[in-house]
């Protein structure tokens, strides 16, 4: 009795799927709940799980898009593949010359192949770079050993093995994999290929004697995160001494290693020739991280109707209060008083007032968020990072410079955690601190508006019908216009300016 398989329900917002990789072949035995095939649609990946045992005949070839409740293909409950009679040739290949036969390997256990997967890593986050590989394929793994590490627009994590086994790599370095997408595959209870008998081999010289610890970890030979450092700042392993085992360089070794200078040329006996024009060009290859990044940025400028509106703030108010509380607030609360706690508490009380510029478009809908997750941008080593002050509208001041400052070393120091980089509703850039004067900063999606901060220079203003001197501030309000509009977009930033340029409205509330 065959079973029709059909694309399930999956949304409401969601009439098709196409059909992305199949797992198994046309004849396959296949198991209830295994995995079948993967179907995407514009909004995620998900999988087909068996809902029988038996002989699959595929009906939908990858690549074809198929509406809700179409058949995908069909289980044949109870059948068998062709592939068992092969069995019945075994009695004919006996019937060869006897032959020295080699020793019985031990029996193997039943076995398993594990789906190594792409996990979801954040909100916003739809795919992943294969930054490198500490195994090869047919390595033995345990459970918990590190196998890869992979990169996201916005951090860079490595991925455990689920479990003991042989490892088979699919996906290989340098590879763009969605969420969901099979990275590997791991031969639970199988063995090694290499550990088949080989053949007896003639008496040769004595070999030379085994090194203390595994060959691939003689000193100067880098680990493969280790290399590819090296190999991006353009340092030779030969020149960095390494900490590990048996003096194998490490990731750490690699990323305080820095490059030595160049000898001196000896002055020449004999005339020589013209010397090459002094200027020259020099070729980096670009990081995964930075390429992930480059794509979704390019993707927010094309996908977006992104605007910009400008505002100044005298900041005269506020640095006048910092100057009178800074040292009393230090040594209450730990911490100092920067202007980046005034900023997110403005514009907490300005997300409040316009709840569209803390939304997000999802589809046909748009999602309004009742707190106020603020993205902070951070330079770290490897490029910006944009961790979460989460709910930072119920945080005080000292609070909010707390979890600046927590957040911020934590990015310089490569820790941030993906849950702590995850799930911002708006966010706000500081250029000026290093010393930028205006900018159009891009949105950070799927949020729709990001505040650019800049530096503070005195500049002559008109107050009370007589020019003064006063400490100003270029404001810049990126956002999408599909669901800003433009008053809402220039009251939001008119309400920072009156907050800022008065911050008793933000103890008081007004």
């Amino acid at each position: 009795m065959a079973i029709e398989m059909k694309v399930p329900a999956v949304g409401e917002s969601i009439t098709e799927v196409t059909v992305a990789t199949w797992n198994k072949k046309e004849g396959d035995h296949v198991k209830l709940d295994e995995v079948l095939c993967e179907l995407e649609s514009d909004k995620a990946t998900f999988e087909l799980p068996a809902e029988a045992e038996g002989v699959l005949h595929i009906v939908a070839k990858e690549g074809d898009v198929l509406p809700i409740g179409a058949v995908i293909c069909t289980i044949e409950a109870g059948g068998t593949t062709a592939s068992v009679k092969v069995a019945d040739a075994a009695p004919a290949a006996a019937v060869a010359a006897p032959a020295p036969a080699p020793a019985p390997a031990p029996a193997a256990g039943p076995t398993s192949v594990l789906e190594v997967k792409v996990p979801a890593v954040g909100e916003s986050i739809t795919e992943v770079t294969v930054s490198v590989w500490n195994k090869k394929t047919g390595d033995s793994v345990s459970l918990d050993e590190v196998l890869c590490e992979l990169e996201s627009d916005k951090a860079t994590f490595e991925l455990p093995a689920e479990s003991a086994g042989v490892l088979e790599i699919v996906a290989e370095s340098g590879t763009v994999v969605p969420i969901g997408g099979i990275l590997a595959r791991i031969t639970v209870g199988g063995s090694v290929a290499a550990a088949a008998p080989a053949p007896a081999a003639a008496p040769s010289a004595p070999a030379a004697p085994a090194s203390s610890g595994d060959a691939t970890y003689a000193a100067g030979h880098p680990s493969p995160a280790a290399a590819k450092i090296l190999d991006e700042k353009g340092i030779s392993a030969a020149s960095v001494v390494g900490s590990g085992v048996g003096g194998r360089i490490t990731k750490e070794d690699a990323v305080s290693a820095v490059k030595p200078a160049s000898a001196p040329a000896p002055a020449a006996s004999a005339p020589a020739a013209p010397a090459a024009p002094a200027g020259g060009t020099r070729r980096e290859k670009m990081s995964s991280l930075r390429k992930t990044v480059a794509r979704r940025l390019v993707a927010v400028k094309n996908e977006t109707a992104m605007l910009t509106t400008f505002n100044e703030v005298d900041m005269k108010p506020v640095m006048d209060l910092r100057g009178k509380y800074k040292d009393k607030f230090k040594e209450k609360h730990g911490v100092g008083l920067g202007f980046m706690s005034f900023f997110t508490k403005a514009v907490c009380v300005a997300l409040k007032e316009y709840p569209s510029v803390n939304a997000k478009i999802d589809g046909d809908e748009i999602v309004f968020h009742d707190y106020c997750d603020i993205s902070i941008a951070v330079s770290a080593p490897k490029g910006l990072v944009v961790p979460v002050i989460r709910s930072a509208e119920n945080l005080s001041l000292a609070g909010i410079e707390s979890e600046v400052v927590r957040l911020a070393g934590k990015a310089r120091e490569n820790k941030l955690s993906l849950e702590e980089m995850s799930g911002g509703t708006f966010t706000i850039t500081n250029g000026g601190v290093f010393g930028s004067m205006l900018s159009t900063p891009i949105i950070n999606a799927p949020q729709v508006a990001i505040l650019g901060m800049h530096n503070i220079v005195e500049r002559p203003v008109v107050v009370d019908g007589q020019i003064v001197i006063r400490p100003i501030m270029y404001l810049a309000l990126s956002y999408d216009h599909r669901i800003i509009d433009g008053r809402e977009s220039v009251s939001f930033l008119v309400r920072l300016k009156q907050l800022l340029e008065d911050p008793a409205r933000l103890l008081l509330d007004i």
